[in-house]
């Protein structure tokens, strides 16, 4: 006969394959839907055609962060880029082919595209570029969760551009991959109250995340705490990596001054992470506090701490995964959004900061934290405090999954001390008692 803990330890071990399986194709329960997409929109088609590409974050929570998108693909041929708006190719490549004054702006076989800074010159912009690489959300902006770029293509060969698609695309992003462009229906915008037009030809390409792709160790872990038992549970240990690992992050120990000029080289979010030396070496920590016990409500405290010594992270957010969000009442010093409502259900929310207050999370030993308190109203036949209830299922921030305590190790209700009812039967037990030696006395 197989025990219950042999039936429980299998169940467990499939939801885990179940959701590498599901993590490692793309696929996020939280936000089934977020993908980002390319669209190549020509304007003319050509020996030399104009096209303009827009790049839209159908994500409803991840956003593309600093050092932001570079766009690359693969020509089918002998094609080159005259000019561009809105954006400009890493390099010009080879163009010793063209004689004369004009010399096109990258010959390159396979071009990496970089978004303008802000306040690019006028006459270099489109509409909507110009964000240095940096996409919002749907959820968190939704006006600046899309960019484009316009680019004149010459091609020297004559291949025919509606069959001989240029491949392998890539956003420059860790943990993304892209489909290859495919043919849509034409999109359309609106010229006037009155008047829509509509591209020539539209090419298609969808890029998906999984975290599994990105990387083999986690960024962020989960602790908690609750008003009922002094214990606290802290990140799971090596939840990040351990110090002792290669493979882990660097870490400073405290006290220890660290010396930025010899941080690692490179862009911002694109480096490995040097953080402050913990147990559980993450460069992020969020920890869930049981903070008060009402009649009819419930009061959580949650405190994200930024362990990076060398990075702030700015419109960072929080993804938060709880059956009672859906009675969730109020919400102090963060902003938030329910993210999947399905009917009744509704056990998603996205919290982030308020813009010009909390916003940015400053890095270790800059005030790293940002906090915020939730009060949520108890729902009738479903609130407890028993098995672990109170505490979230799942975090995420910005997009990458928290490592959670194992629920063998939550804090534990008191059983020692008596409940309310059990003192009152203990008091009306008592009074026949009192009673009688009242009796005997007089």
């Amino acid at each position: 006969m197989i025990s219950r803990a042999h039936h429980l330890h299998c169940l467990f071990s499939c939801f885990l394959i179940l959701l590498f399986v599901q993590l490692s194709d793309g696929y996020d329960p939280m936000d089934p839907n977020g993908n980002i997409t390319i669209k190549w929109d020509f304007q003319t088609i050509d020996n030399v055609y104009t096209v303009m590409v827009r790049i839209y974050n159908y994500q409803l929570y991840r956003h593309i962060e600093l050092p932001g998108w570079k766009l690359s693909w693969t020509w089918a041929g002998d094609e080159f880029i005259w000019n561009m708006q809105g954006g400009e190719a890493t390099e010009q490549g080879n163009c010793s082919r063209f004689r004369g004054e004009t010399i096109p702006h990258c010959c390159e076989k396979s071009p990496v595209i970089v978004d303008l800074p802000l306040g690019a010159p006028y006459n270099k912009q489109v509409a909507n570029c110009c964000r240095g690489g940096v996409l919002s959300s749907t959820v968190q902006n939704p006006t600046r969760y899309m960019t484009s770029f316009q680019m004149s293509v010459g091609n020297l060969n004559g291949n025919n551009i509606k069959t001989d698609k240029p491949s392998n695309f890539s956003i420059g992003i860790p943990g993304y991959t892209c489909s290859d462009p495919i043919d849509v229906a034409p999109s359309k915008f609106q010229f006037d109250k009155h008047r829509t037009t509509q591209a020539l030809m539209t090419w298609e390409i969808t890029c998906s995340y999984s975290q599994f792709r990105e990387s083999d160790l986690p960024g962020c872990c989960v602790s908690l705490s609750t008003f009922y038992n002094d214990t606290i549970v802290s990140c799971p240990h090596c939840s990040c990596g351990c110090q002792t690992s290669p493979t882990s992050p660097k870490c400073i120990r405290e006290g220890e001054q660290p010396n930025f000029l010899q941080l690692p080289n490179g862009d911002e979010g694109s480096t490995p992470p040097v953080v402050m030396c913990t147990q559980h070496m993450c460069p992020i920590r969020v920890h869930w506090h049981l903070k008060v016990n009402y009649r009819e409500y419930w009061r959580v405290k949650v405190t994200i701490t930024n362990f990076n010594v060398d990075r702030n992270y700015s419109d960072w957010n929080l993804v938060i995964q709880h059956p009672n969000l859906r009675s969730l009442t109020r919400v102090f010093s963060f902003n938030y959004q329910p993210l999947i409502q399905y009917g009744d259900s509704n056990d998603t929310g996205m919290f982030w900061g308020i813009q010009s207050y909390n916003d940015m999370l400053l890095q270790s030993g800059n005030s790293g934290n940002v906090q915020t308190e939730m009060l949520l109203k108890k729902d009738t036949g479903e609130f407890t405090f028993k098995g672990g209830w109170a505490f979230p299922r799942r975090i995420s921030f910005n997009g990458h999954d928290c490592v959670m305590p194992s629920p063998d190790n939550y804090p534990s209700l008191p059983n020692g001390s008596p409940t309310m009812p059990a003192l009152v039967h203990l008091l009306l037990g008592l009074i026949p008692l009192l009673l009688f030696a009242v009796f005997l006395y007089f």
